[in-house]
């Protein structure tokens, strides 16, 4: 028995009616899907601070969720995790004609725009031909946002150039100063959403990925905000009692020192 074959065997133990797990008995597909989430997002952050030991094991965590998932499905009679294994296979297999293909594709190489044109052909045949199909819901905002963007911008709904979308933020900011002065709450929000997804649209005329700019932001904020903290307490100090002014100088002093 190989390491898949025991996991399989595991996860149908911990759902069997009469000797599992109660947790993992009365677990179902919308009750487990938070944990997926949360699951990848601890491998990405594994990847990120380049700890592999951790990413061993938050990969085998989010491996357990698919399997989960597989054998939640299989007791309906869906599928199970070799159909899940085999599907993913094919489509790989498919979508690189210049690996897996004839002579003459393999011959012809990667060709620029095959990978979404196969992907399109994959979308076509559900019911939603829409060119936006397919773009999860459970995506976080920013990385929906881009991709939204980016298919919108294959059928030819786009600026030519950065240069309109310069434009577009200016005109959001606008707007967002006159709902920010009818003091509406409703309006505000929905113009601070449009204003950040102007934003997302221009990373994406500059070829940056949004969430990944986003998410180096954030640790970059956390490192120097916390280097000012540590600065303050070496001092027998209070950031609460600081100055803004005070704050401003530790602030960029932080920048220098951790980058």
């Amino acid at each position: 028995m190989n390491n898949i074959e025991k996991l399989l065997e595991v996860m149908q133990k911990l759902r069997d009616p009469k000797n599992g797990c109660p947790w993992d008995i009365e677990q179902d597909f919308s009750t487990i899907a938070p944990y997926t989430i949360e699951e990848a997002y601890e491998v990405a952050d594994a990847i990120h601070r380049e700890d592999f030991d951790e990413l061993r094991a938050e990969l085998g965590d989010l491996l357990f969720q698919i399997v989960f998932y597989a054998q939640m499905a299989a007791e309906r009679g869906h599928f199970d995790f070799d159909d899940v294994a085999g599907d993913i296979s094919a489509k790989m297999v498919r979508r690189h004609p210049h690996v897996f293909g004839s002579d003459d594709e393999r011959a012809k190489g990667k060709v620029d725009g095959s990978w979404e044109e196969i992907k399109a052909q994959e979308r076509a045949i559900h019911d939603d031909d829409s060119a936006l199909a397919g773009i999860a819901k459970a995506l976080p905002a920013l990385m929906r946002a881009q991709k939204l963007g980016k298919r919108a911008s294959r059928v030819g709904f786009d600026w030519p150039n950065r240069k309109g979308v310069h434009l577009k933020i200016e005109e959001e900011l606008e707007e967002l100063e006159e709902a920010v002065g009818t003091r509406d709450a409703a309006s505000i929000e929905d113009e601070i959403g449009d204003l950040l997804f102007a934003v997302v649209n221009l990373a994406r005329h500059v070829g940056v990925d949004a969430e990944t700019a986003l998410t180096g932001a954030n640790h970059k904020f956390e490192r120097r905000f916390r280097s000012m903290e540590a600065a303050i307490e070496s001092e027998d100090l209070d950031l609460r009692k600081e100055t803004l002014e005070s704050l401003e100088l530790r602030w960029r002093k932080a920048k220098k020192k951790v980058g």
